[in-house]
Order: C-alpha cells, then structure tokens, then sequence
C-alpha cells in the first residue's frame, strides 16, 4: 500500500468514526441526566427518594459500564422503589419481570401467537394459491412459498414480554428483574444472554439485540444463593434498613405534613421495633404508612395507646404484634423522650 492510499484509506475511517460518533451525539436517550454521582442523588429526591453515596455511585457505574446492578439484602429496604423511583427520575417506561418458582422464557420474554398466524394463514389462502399458480414442479411451489416465509415468521405473531419489551425500548428503559432468588436456577441461566450481551434470541425470528440497552436492576432477598456466572456480570450492592437520620428524610419526604416531634419519635419506634426478635421486620413502606396513619388520627405524640391501637400498620403477623406487647410501654416512652 502506497503512502498515498494509506492516507486516503485513515481519512475514510476517520471520517467513519466522525459520523458514528455525531449519530451517537444524536441519538436522544433518557439516559442524560446521569452526568454525576451528584446529579443521580439529587434527581432520585426529587421523586422522592432519598438515595445514598453508595447506591448512586452504583447506579452511575451501571450507566457506564453498561452492567446490570444486583441489590441484596432484607424484604422492605426500598430495593424495587430504587427501580420505580429511576424509571420516574428518568421519564422513561418501568419494565417488570416478577419471579417466581417456574418461571420460563414464554413469560418472561415472549408469547407466540399461533391462533393469530393460523388465522392469517386461512385469511390468505387463496392468496396462497394464487401465487402458487404456475408453479409447475415442486421445487418451483417450494421456491415461491419460502419467499413468503418472512410475512408468518415476523414479529407481527410475537406478543413480547417485559424482557423483550425492555430490549425493544428506543429511548431506554428501566428492566426490574425483581426477586431473582425466587426463580430457578435453570431461568437464571437463560438470563445470561441478556444481561452480558442485551440481546434475546427468539427462535422463530433469531436474535434481537437492543439499540439502547435497558438500565437493569436485579433484586434478591438472599432466600437461596444465586450462581456466580450471574454474580459476574452485575455489580453487587447490599442495602440494610437505613439508619434513622436517612428514615427520617425519607418519611418527610412522602409525608411532608408531620411534625418534626413527632416524626422523630414514630422513626425512633420503629427503630427499637426492628433490634426485636420478630417474624418480619418493619419495612420501610410500613414506616411511611405509620406516619401517615398517625397524620389522619391527629397525633401530636407518640403515646401507648396511640401505638398500641395501629401496631398492625406496622406489623403484620400476629405472633409479632403478640410478641412485642411486653416492649410497647417501654419502646413507646422512649420514643417519645427522643421529641
């Protein structure tokens, strides 16, 4: 190769990386107000909530890196709010796939509509035989019915799934793998595909890859351990209960009407309620919905009987509410010194 047409051939592929390079510039998603760590903190509490250094960090990290995250620890941290609450901060669509023992790829990516490609085909019937006149020799008949074969085998007859659904979202998406613990370990294989290449393979059709890969959360609440081909391919973040200065910012704001006193003193509760031996701890939804049921009782304070008369919003088995009768007055008074 000459110096010339070597020069001539750099210009060609500069000039290839330009253009690819401006369509990117071009191309709107609604993944550009993830700039900064900052901007993620600050975007997630305007549609109220409360995110940490920790798990904006890692959302941010996920954007860039283009990994799916996958969030461990107890039922009720606020782990598929984080999904919602991005899908809102993002203004673009939330897509969930909830797990379950026995899950398989016909729910979770897509449903095949035979009765609508049986249906076409007798509609079209003597549109077939029409242009199946003249064919004189079965080779001929085969010929012309194969160039054909793309109408009955096309995208027309699928019926996507939240995991398809999510690759086929031109703007991004938000994808909420919500539970994955609770699948089998064959479906968390199948999910491999997906999560390193963001791309599906439908048989009937072949494989679709996303134009603009979905934002993915996994969720898992540690009820079996899950493979480390899986584990790989995510970024790992654990969130615990918050402690109660976060509690506090996160009840305030969904429930900005409460009193300072008496939102201390309802966080601090609940606090004490969660160091007890207990079945199921309070969630954090719980604690919101706590607080708003003591904003319609009119509660100015945190006294016995007002706690003892709406315990089960907070709890939900009764061996619980049982449990920690004995720890009320206590609980209950010492709360209400923290006002």
């Amino acid at each position: 190769m000459t110096r010339q047409s070597a020069s001539a051939y750099l210009k060609v592929i500069l000039a290839g990386r330009r253009a690819r390079g401006y369509e990117r510039r071009m191309t709107k998603t609604g993944y550009e107000p993830l700039t900064s760590i900052d901007a993620i903190t600050a975007g997630l509490a305007s549609v109220g909530y409360i995110s940490t250094r920790e798990i904006s960090t890692a959302i941010y990290l996920a954007h860039n890196l283009r990994k799916p995250i996958l969030i461990e620890g107890p039922a009720g941290v606020g782990k598929t709010d984080l999904a919602a609450s991005m899908a809102r901060f993002l203004d673009v669509p939330l897509n969930r796939l909830q797990c379950y023992e026995g899950l398989d790829e016909g729910k979770a990516l897509y449903e095949w509509k035979y009765g609508k490609q049986l249906l076409y085909t007798q509609l079209l019937k003597e549109k077939l035989g029409e242009v199946m006149d003249g064919a004189g020799t079965l080779d001929a008949a085969f010929d012309k019915l194969t160039s054909f074969e793309d109408l009955f085998f096309s995208e027309t007859f699928l019926e996507p799934r939240p995991l398809l659904t999510a690759m086929k979202q031109d703007q991004g998406s938000v994808l909420l793998i919500d539970e994955i613990d609770k699948s089998d370990e064959e479906f968390e294989a199948y999910l491999l595909e997906v999560l390193s290449d963001y791309q599906v393979t439908v048989p009937e059709i072949g494989t679709l890859k996303a134009q603009v890969p979905p934002l993915v959360i996994l969720t898992s609440n540690n009820i079996r351990e899950l493979g480390d081909a899986l584990k790989r391919r995510c970024l790992h973040m654990h969130i615990d209960f918050p402690e109660a200065e976060r509690e506090q910012a996160i009840v305030r704001a969904r429930v900005p009407d409460l009193s300072d006193a008496l939102l201390s003193q309802l966080v601090e509760f609940v606090q004490g309620l969660r160091d007890l031996d207990i079945r199921k701890r309070p969630s954090i939804s719980e604690t919101v919905d706590w607080a708003r049921t003591l904003l319609l009782m009119h509660a100015t304070e945190l006294d016995e009987e007002m706690v003892r008369s709406t315990l089960n919003v907070l709890l939900k088995h009764e061996s619980d509410i049982q449990a920690v009768d004995k720890d009320v007055r206590t609980l209950a008074r010492a709360a209400a010194s923290t006002g």
